[in-house]
């Protein structure tokens, strides 16, 4: 039976990185797949200058991602890209409708139409630290929770990453790249003992780097390498072996719950 899964980001990109191999393969399966994005990313880190412009980029690069996945429809919220601090904090300068600073309640009402429009069964957001604290994803927490309270969306799923392997990762490396701060992924994604889905997208792997690669305007910028960038540098066999899994925390069920579809 077919049925509705909303997956809800900041920013455009943020869906390559965590959940593209799940829309991909509930796509595949027959299910109507909607990605819904509070702003447009004009404030990210990029070649192009901050504005309209690269807004008009990256809801470019989006609309191109979501047909690689399958998405039946994209929605814009049309919130201000909030930025980010050099500190990782919420920046000081931001437009007026900074989806930061917005009425949560009324962004949630805004997101709750899509989902009551849309007869959703799934809606996927962040956990409550927003990933690794970017304040727009965040607020994705708060409004996602109750946007689906208001449409009483069943299965909420919180987007997250294994925090426990990829610490053991981080402190590996740090000890070949000692500038590399591990005290801000201590904070940072789900511990494994939250966590209760695991889902194996390495069959769609090819359609999550995709994904990514069509975030070009994402992949140079700044003074470093950024992460898209560096990421489809990795050869493919290892790129399925590292992307391969997705991960999400249901809080309506017992901890301790190892299930491996976002319907189960």
């Amino acid at each position: 039976m077919s049925r509705t899964a909303v997956f809800f980001h900041a920013h455009p990109d943020d869906e390559a990185l965590l959940t593209a191999g799940t829309m991909a393969m509930l796509a595949a399966e027959g299910h109507r797949v909607v990605l819904v994005v509070a702003t447009a990313g004009e404030r990210g880190l990029a070649d192009l200058p901050h504005g309209d412009e690269l807004g008009r980029a990256r809801m470019s690069e989006l609309q191109k991602s979501a047909a690689t996945l399958g998405c039946a429809r994209v929605v814009l919220l049309g919130y201000g890209d909030s930025g980010l601090a050099i500190d990782g904090g919420v920046a000081e300068e931001r437009p007026d409708n900074a989806f930061i600073d917005a009425d949560t309640e009324e962004a949630a009402q805004r997101l709750a139409a899509v989902l009551k429009e849309e007869s959703a069964d799934l809606l996927t957001i962040y956990d409550p630290a927003g990933g690794y604290g970017h304040p727009d994803h965040v607020q994705v927490y708060r409004v996602g929770t109750r946007a689906a309270e208001i449409a009483g969306t069943p299965i909420v799923l919180e987007a997250t990453v294994n925090r426990d392997p990829l610490l053991k990762g981080v402190r590996l490396a740090a000890r070949l790249y000692p500038k590399i701060d591990v005290r801000s992924f201590e904070s940072s994604y789900s511990p494994s003992h939250v966590i209760t889905h695991r889902v194996n997208v390495r069959k769609y792997a090819r359609a999550k780097r995709a994904s990514m690669a069509a975030h070009a305007s994402q992949t140079t910028g700044g003074d470093g390498d950024r992460t898209l960038g560096v990421l489809l540098k990795i050869p493919f066999l290892a790129y399925r072996l590292i992307f391969g899994t997705e991960w999400y925390v249901r809080r309506d069920v017992p901890q301790g719950t190892r299930l491996r579809h976002p319907f189960d």
